[in-house]
């Protein structure tokens, strides 16, 4: 059960088999948290937390002891708070971004502003002057330097490590000490390599680099302190291998790398500075490293998270305090992963966030001394974990041999046997997978009836350097067939009825729908493309004018433009059986509404049916209330029609 008591259940089920007769009440799906990312001041005494709104994001600080809010910040149109830190007891830095839809990354938009904890003006930190309106969200020219923040210097109260590049298409980065109070900088350190990140030790000091040249090789530079030159550490160019830095152990003699392998996941290697010895400390059989564990000071790597089945967490000294207490907070939360967003700066109380995949997260307030959690906010409140079906990881071989993985939802109290299906691929393609987490989509469609199949097809994320290679170039080609092998896979195994799948996606996974309509015309009965990319010539000439890094990462994971038009669904719509809907937005620059307009006519021309929901306004995923119910209850509507008996209640 929730432990947060308080908490009410607004889905409405039907009883046993009558629940494949319920309509789906679209409402919870669509509401919106109070907040989301949270986290604690450096005293203890109040909370910062992110507002998610319609078309932006906010922050709001709170007062601990009641909830009352104290200060706000909100920017214009399409703004969002990428994250923000506590610079003091005082003091947050907000760093903002632009919001171009609802199922696209955030852009940074490199201006850093303050806000204090009972001062609702807002001051630009880092940035072009504004007018006292708020926070930012809109790009600026080629002639301004972009900005974001490394570390808070809670050794150096109202002070932050930021680090500081040109809006450029190949910048390059350097680091300073920014004045939270008064926007003044302080030169620390430059790169010696380009596009690069830093990673600081416990002190606070920048002690590796990591970046990229033209051709997109990864290399990675170390040096010993302040005053010392940078070294190379690693250039994937030359070692085959991509090395990353985790940060250092507390006395800074031993750095923790993530290291890629030829074959096999990820592994974590202690580095010791002074001798260069490598040691291998943490390798799972399966998947990457998930998340870094870090010690109260939020500097010092202690272990890592994994996910497959579920999340479990490995530390380099299990017998250490920090890996029992975790331990602890996990066997406190069965069936849950448990992450801690923020300590105190006397390390007594930690915020947690408790997550599942019926759970989108919870958070704690823990006392490291008394070893009592307290529930103080949760996201999606209104839904009963219990009452919502979990996901189960599944794997199975491609008709090649390749393993896959994935994850299958089937509807409360329904068997998984002949169920309507939808498979759903995931977007990127690359760089990202299917995880065991909360999934509105997951859970809108489970309770509409349909098992929700999620394979992360090779080319994901998650399973190694090896596995996400074999996606290169393989747009439409052996990366569709994984999705066609897990279709068959569900048929074989019972689960699926064959009569009734379907296939939908959003971005990628809205071109691996029409492509899977194509490549598999009697496999599925219809097919949802949301906010997808169905040109591959054009998409290949519009992201190769940018920069020459672009180009070059273009060919090769996309493929050369001569050879595109052959895996793009816009030349291949007589292939096409099953209907289709598509959707997108006229706003849209990841996805231009142009491809769906040139897929639709395409359909048309080749007398397939075809229904489509276009908003001007809209971006890379809907974000409006109006414009989302409409989305899904269409959605519902042509699924029902298809593979169900399903519609919006």
């Amino acid at each position: 059960m929730r432990r947060m008591k308080w908490l009410a259940v607004a889905v409405l089920w039907a009883a046993g088999a009558d629940t494949a007769m319920a309509q789906v009440d679209l409402a919870p799906y669509l509401r919106r948290d109070a907040y989301e990312t949270i986290k604690i001041s450096p005293d203890g005494l109040h909370f910062a937390a992110t507002v998610p709104l319609e078309d932006r994001t906010g922050i709001v600080v709170l007062r601990r002891s009641d909830k009352r809010v104290l200060s706000k910040a909100i920017g214009v149109e399409h703004s969002a708070v990428a994250d923000f830190w506590w610079a003091d007891n005082k003091r947050i830095v907000v760093a903002m971004a632009q919001a171009l839809g609802s199922k696209d990354t955030l852009y940074l938009t490199g201006e850093l502003h303050g806000l204090g904890i009972d001062d609702a003006k807002v001051k630009t930190l880092f940035g072009p002057p504004r007018p006292p309106a708020g926070l930012v969200e809109v790009y600026g020219g080629n002639d301004r330097d972009m900005a974001t923040l490394i570390d808070p210097l809670p050794e150096e109260p109202g002070s932050v490590l930021i680090a500081v590049w040109p809006l450029n298409s190949n910048p390059r980065t350097r680091v300073e000490k920014l004045n939270a109070y008064t926007g003044h900088r302080t030169p620390v350190a430059s790169a010696p390599v380009r596009r690069a990140g830093f990673t600081v030790d416990a002190k606070g000091e920048v002690r590796f680099a990591d970046g990229a040249d033209d051709r997109n090789y990864p290399r990675l530079y170390y040096r010993a302190g302040a005053d010392a030159d940078w070294q190379l550490v690693n250039d994937e160019q030359a070692s085959g291998r991509v090395m990353s830095a985790l940060g250092l152990s507390a006395d800074g003699s031993v750095a923790y790398l993530r290291v890629d392998q030829t074959e096999g996941p990820d592994v974590i290697e202690s580095w010791d500075t002074r001798t260069q010895a490598r040691k291998v400390l943490l390798r799972d059989p399966l998947v990457n490293p998930y998340a870094v564990i870090y010690d109260k000071d939020g500097r010092t790597p202690i272990g890592m998270q994994y996910m497959d089945a579920s999340v479990h967490s490995r530390f380099f000294d299990e017998a250490s305090p920090m890996a029992r207490l975790h331990h602890g907070l996990e066997r406190a939360f069965p069936k849950s992963a448990v992450s801690v967003t923020s300590f105190t700066a006397d390390g007594g109380l930690a915020l947690l966030r408790v997550w599942n995949d019926r759970m989108l997260g919870d958070y704690y307030l823990y006392d490291t001394k008394t070893r009592a959690a307290v529930g103080v906010f949760a996201r999606r409140e209104w839904f009963d974990p219990e009452q919502l079906p979990g996901s189960r990881q599944v794997a199975l071989k491609a008709r090649d041999g390749v393993a896959l993985h994935g994850y299958l939802t089937v509807p409360k109290g329904r068997e998984a046997k002949a169920l309507p299906l939808v498979v759903m691929p995931h977007g990127g393609p690359y760089g990202v997978f299917d995880e065991w987490a909360f999934d509105d989509d997951t859970q809108l469609l489970a309770a509409a009836g349909y098992a929700v199949l999620r394979v992360n097809y090779r080319g994901s994320s998650n399973y190694g350097k090896a596995f996400r290679e074999l996606g290169a170039r393989q747009w439409g080609g052996t990366m569709q067939d994984d999705l066609t092998d897990a279709t068959r896979w569900a048929i074989d195994q019972g689960i699926a009825d064959s009569d009734r799948i379907c296939i939908y996606g959003a971005s990628y996974g809205g071109y691996a729908a029409l492509m899977g309509a194509a490549k598999e015309p009697d496999l599925y009965r219809c097919a949802v493309g949301y906010v997808g990319v169905y040109d591959l010539v054009a998409m290949h000439r519009e992201d190769s004018r940018h920069a020459s890094w672009l180009k070059n990462w273009a060919n090769d994971w996309i493929g050369e433009r001569g050879g595109l038009a052959a895996k793009s669904p816009v030349e291949l719509a007589e292939r096409i059986k099953a209907p289709v809907f598509l959707a997108a937005g006229g706003a849209d620059p990841r996805a231009p509404i142009a491809h769906s307009k040139k897929m639709e006519r395409a359909l048309r021309d080749a007398k397939v049916p075809v229904e489509t929901l276009y908003f001007p306004s809209e971006g890379h995923g809907f974000t409006t209330e109006p414009h989302r119910r409409a989305f899904y209850a269409q959605l519902l509507d042509f699924l029902g029609r298809h593979i169900g008996d399903k519609r919006e209640k």
